[in-house]
């Protein structure tokens, strides 16, 4: 089969190369699934020159540990491990696993579940780890909850209140403005000016231009702040709170030994100080919140945002589109027809 393999730390157009590699064989409680498609992210594009340093007791200390990138996918179910009673051959599903950007990938069973009868495998590719992360920054972080997470909006008293999203017409940013709205919050979205109609049309009942707007200037303040990839000053973060006000951080951009979770320790440290509350979100994968995700795609509450489809071969081409600050919504990549 093919696959992007990587067996250095560097820059994706120098390190990322398309090969033939053995097929995997899926174990007692895996399957084997040929993949349709994967989606890429900023992520890839930090991990692929070994950023941060302080992950690499995890990803690999002078190479990657896993020489196959990517972490989720929708594809369909080729062959199944003798231990396997949910999926047979044939079932079109969607998950995550290691080594995604290939035409087969051995996944354990219990991180797959059915694609949304709604979606295209490419559609689908783009929801899981992105979807997990907006959900639970929002559930988990923001302490809303969503109609269709097992909470009513009204149940939850979240009806009015006011969440304020920056990077909202990214991946996760997408989501994070759905499953916010369908918690009853007034919602915010901030991002560039080509992208305002996008984060309008998911549903914001406010979208600001951070280009001609930063958010030290906005004038206004909220309950919540869920800060996608950035890192802004708590000085700019409290100037649009409200006393006793969440600040939700995910991700974040900075130096290479920790990529701005340096910023989040200072202002889990000190947001004390000025009345507020801090909510650091490293997502967690889980087949229950994608099981979820899945019936609120089903019902139209959610969708996922594609922007481009590259093949396989442009790996490297794709993830320096994602990182230009152009995709709306996210990009995939088409491995296997």
């Amino acid at each position: 089969m093919q696959a992007i393999t990587q067996d250095a730390y560097g820059p994706p157009q120098d390190v990322m190369v398309l090969r033939d590699v053995p097929r995997p064989v899926p174990g007692e409680r895996d399957v084997l699934v040929r993949v349709h498609a994967t989606p890429v992210s900023g992520t890839d594009w930090h991990l692929a020159r070994g950023l941060p340093y302080v992950a690499r007791p995890i990803t690999g200390w002078r190479r990657p540990k896993t020489r196959i990138p990517g972490y989720d996918l929708a594809g369909t179910v080729v062959e199944t491990g003798t231990a396997v009673t949910t999926l047979r051959p044939g079932d079109q599903v969607y998950g995550w696993a290691a080594g995604t950007f290939a035409e087969y990938t051995s996944v354990p069973e219990k991180q797959l579940v059915p694609v949304p009868t709604t979606l295209t495998l490419e559609q689908a590719a783009a929801v899981p780890i992105a979807a997990f992360t907006a959900l639970q920054a929002v559930r988990d972080g923001a302490g809303l909850r969503p109609a269709g997470t097992g909470d009513s909006p009204s149940a939850a008293g979240d009806t009015g209140r006011r969440v304020l999203i920056t990077g909202a017409s990214g991946g996760v940013g997408t989501y994070a403005v759905q499953f916010a709205k369908a918690s009853g919050a007034h919602v915010t979205g901030m991002c560039r000016t080509s992208k305002m109609d996008l984060v309008a049309g998911l549903g914001a009942d406010e979208v600001v231009d951070y280009t001609t707007t930063p958010l030290r200037d906005l004038g206004r303040r909220f309950d919540v702040l869920i800060n996608l990839y950035g890192n802004p000053s708590l000085a700019d973060c409290a100037r649009v709170l409200l006393p006793g006000g969440t600040i939700v951080y995910v991700g974040g951009t900075g130096g290479r030994w920790f990529m701005g979770v340096d910023r989040w320790l200072r202002g889990m440290a000190l947001a004390p100080l000025r009345r507020l509350r801090t909510r650091p979100v490293i997502h967690t994968d889980s087949r229950d919140d994608l099981v979820t995700i899945t019936g609120m795609i089903e019902s139209g509450a959610v969708r996922p945002v594609l922007d481009r489809t590259f093949p396989l071969a442009r790996a490297a081409e794709a993830i320096r589109y994602v990182t230009a600050g152009e995709v709306r919504g996210q990009a995939v990549l088409r491995c296997a027809d």
